[in-house]
């Protein structure tokens, strides 16, 4: 059974109306009893015709097209949970009658900010990492609640908030390494991957770089796949990944990139365009926001994972120095994601950060 299926909280209606939800307990033979139970929150969409909708919708959806294309938001829940799961730490997921009887003990709501409006929470809060793009969307409510941290994907994302939210931090979810491993290398056929998460202006950077660095690695003798975020199911993307020796990575720039990070643990090297610069997200820059300090699209890389450039030019006078080494084996992308990034690493620092967060409150 899969992440998926091993995590998928029993839907819940509104707090009024919802059952209590399970206690997820902790593993046989771990010791996770003494531990902090946490209780996380997460919808991924709110009613919109009439309540309880939000869970008839993706079924209705998965009817009409078939297996559902799982959100980076809901990625994040579905690690966490497997991370906990490993750890033996116990965890109820949407149980909104168990918060409201109980409001010293600390609410981790991790999916979008709507939830805060369904009743009136009275616990400490953990928000994050799914809530809001930037504070300035956060309402002037926010400011009544007692939120003691506030979590992101990663240490740029979090420079961005600090100003405005000093109580920010940087977390970034595990990757399922046991399902994100390399492919025998008799199995490999393709060269490179296009991975292709250009989200803006996309006309202007399909001529300017999507399709000359298409171009140019055809015309180098390179075979090529490309695959386009949001038109893809993971189980494609994990087919194509065992099927090529290297992945080119191309998006603005990432607070996590979970995407990029499951090429790696499954060893394949990345040469990803990370133009830095300004945050460019429209519905901010320039009007709204102007923040530029270490943006990445690769915040969680370093040297064993592959190379970067910047442009066009940039990624003609790089690649052959990265073929070279991707072709040789010298990189090592799965040993940077075992070191850095499992998923009983991410879960343990969630909690960690959690335990702080009532300590404090204590």
């Amino acid at each position: 059974m899969d992440v998926a299926e091993r995590t998928r909280a029993k839907p819940t209606s509104r707090p009024h109306r919802g059952a209590d939800a399970p206690l997820v307990p902790a593993t046989p033979g771990m010791t996770g009893g003494d531990r902090m139970v946490l209780n996380l929150f997460f919808e991924e969409r709110d009613d919109r015709w009439f309540p309880g909708d939000r869970h008839l919708r993706p079924l209705l959806r998965r009817l009409l097209l078939g297996k559902s294309y799982v959100s980076g938001q809901r990625r994040v829940l579905l690690n966490l949970c497997a991370g906990l799961d490993r750890l033996g730490i116990r965890y109820r997921v949407n149980d909104y009658r168990y918060i409201q009887k109980h409001p010293e003990e600390l609410a981790c709501i991790i999916g979008r900010p709507f939830v805060l409006d369904w009743f009136k929470w009275k616990n400490p809060l953990l928000l994050g990492v799914a809530m809001y793009d930037h504070p300035i969307d956060a309402p002037e409510s926010l400011k009544d609640l007692d939120v003691k941290r506030v979590l992101v994907p990663c240490a740029w994302y979090a420079d961005m908030f600090r100003p405005h939210w000093p109580h920010v931090g940087a977390w970034p979810v595990g990757i399922e390494t046991d399902l994100w491993t390399p492919a025998p290398t008799e199995q490999k056929s393709v060269d490179v991957l296009l991975y292709d998460k250009v989200r803006w202006d996309y006309g202007r950077y399909e001529a300017e770089l999507i399709e000359p660095v298409r171009r140019y690695l055809e015309a180098s003798g390179r075979s090529v796949e490309v695959i386009r975020y949001g038109h893809y199911k993971e189980d494609d993307y994990k087919a194509a990944l065992a099927r090529c020796r290297s992945m080119v990575f191309l998006c603005e720039h990432e607070s996590q990139g979970i995407a990029c990070q499951q090429a790696l643990s499954s060893g394949v090297p990345v040469f990803a365009w990370d133009r830095g610069g300004p945050w460019q997200d429209p519905k901010y820059f320039p009007n709204k926001v102007r923040y530029q300090g270490g943006v990445s699209s690769v915040p969680y890389f370093d040297a064993r994972c592959g190379m970067t450039f910047t442009d066009a030019d940039g990624f003609r006078s790089g690649w052959n120095g990265f073929w070279s080494q991707a072709s040789a084996g010298d990189f090592a992308p799965r040993d940077y994601v075992l070191d850095n990034l499992t998923l009983e690493k991410g879960a343990l620092q969630y909690y960690e950060i959690a335990e702080a967060a009532m300590q404090n409150h204590a």
